[in-house]
């Protein structure tokens, strides 16, 4: 995805090199002119003839509307990045851990509910083996652009218990995918700062191999990432340290990240453009900071909107860093098809 700037860049050569050519064009083609008049200089060219001039009631358009509107351009070159308009979203998302056991009973029902509450996309649990939940979803008009895989595969290269990273690539790219997601890692892989600078760099090798094959890794948050090791540095920040911004973007998890101990706004401000995804939670009032996901209570999930995060605030600084995937994610619910349409009801008011 190219930056704004970028973007900005390129817009500005092609309306220079336009208005160039129109600078050029022959008297007959920009409408009368009093030849008795000194040349003009090239600014003063630019000026005059910054649009092709337009019959009004029978008369062309005066000069000072070609320069106001070069003026009005300049002006806006001249803005910072962050004054432009945010970039387009790509629709809102579920991470389908929220329905998991409703997918167990009826893969199809339930992809309609989520259809039918209004997501136009959803984020997969694991890449591999998920062939048949795609084709089933693109038919009901949901896009698939994000998948978790195994954290295995990374974390402990050649395991047993994990996918080869050939194969995620494989399925992934036979899918369609944009970004493979590094989730999770266990409690055996990340006790201590050594581990998770091993695991770090582990996964610049994967995502160099990720990004050759046209797609980009992104590493998915929880809260034990915020808990300080051996070193007095923290898991998350170690990842930061050691991560290839070039390679591996962060799909930040506000819940995890607020229930870490780190305020959620500071970490996307911090983090600015290194995150590519988002995941909107909302996290219950007066629950304190939990390390050991395992330990979360039930009941500190919440819809989006019903909880301690100000998810306004969230999407107004994700924009201003270029973000435009976000998924709706509730790992506990009494009543999850209920909670995904409160949720995403709630995110459209702020959309």
């Amino acid at each position: 995805m190219r930056s704004a700037s970028k973007w900005r860049q390129g817009f500005a050569t092609v309306w220079l090199m336009l208005v160039a050519a129109m600078a050029h064009t022959s008297p007959c083609q920009r409408g009368p002119t009093d030849f008795s008049e000194k040349p003009a200089s090239s600014l003063e060219r630019l000026t005059q003839f910054a649009f092709l001039p337009k019959r009004e009631s029978g008369m062309y358009r005066r000069k000072f509307v070609g320069a106001a509107s070069l003026a009005g351009l300049t002006a806006w070159l001249a803005r910072p990045v962050s004054a432009l308009a945010p970039l387009s979203r790509n629709g809102l998302g579920l991470q389908l851990w929220t329905v998991r056991n409703q997918l167990e009973t009826d893969a199809q029902k339930t992809l309609e509910a989520i259809r039918a509450a209004g997501y136009e996309q959803i984020e997969l649990m694991n890449v591999v083996d998920s062939r048949q939940l795609v084709q089933t979803a693109q038919e009901l008009g949901l896009k698939v652009r994000s998948a978790f895989f195994n954290w295995e595969t990374v974390a402990v290269p050649g395991s047993k218990n994990a996918p080869q990273l050939d194969t995620v690539i494989e399925v992934a790219h036979e899918i369609g995918l944009e970004y493979l997601v590094f989730g999770y890692i266990g409690k055996q892989a990340r006790d201590t700062a050594d581990k998770m600078k091993t695991i770090a760099d582990n996964a610049n090798e994967a995502a160099e191999k990720i990004a050759d094959a046209g797609m980009k890794m992104s590493y998915h948050n929880h809260s034990f990432e915020f808990e300080q090791l051996d070193g007095g540095q923290a898991g998350f920040e170690i990842l930061m340290d050691r991560f290839d911004p070039k390679l591996i973007n962060f799909e930040l998890d506000v819940f995890w990240a607020a229930i870490g101990g780190w305020d959620p706004l500071a970490t996307l401000k911090r983090l600015g453009q290194r995150v590519g995804q988002i995941h909107l939670k909302d996290l219950k009032s007066g629950v304190g900071t939990i390390y050991d996901e395992g330990q979360v209570p039930k009941d500190a999930f919440q819809e989006v909107g019903d909880g301690i995060i100000d998810m306004t605030e969230v999407m107004k600084i994700a924009d201003a860093n270029g973000v435009t995937q976000f998924h709706v994610e509730q790992d506990q619910s009494p009543d999850p098809i209920a909670s995904i349409g409160q949720s995403a009801k709630f995110v459209r008011g702020i959309w």
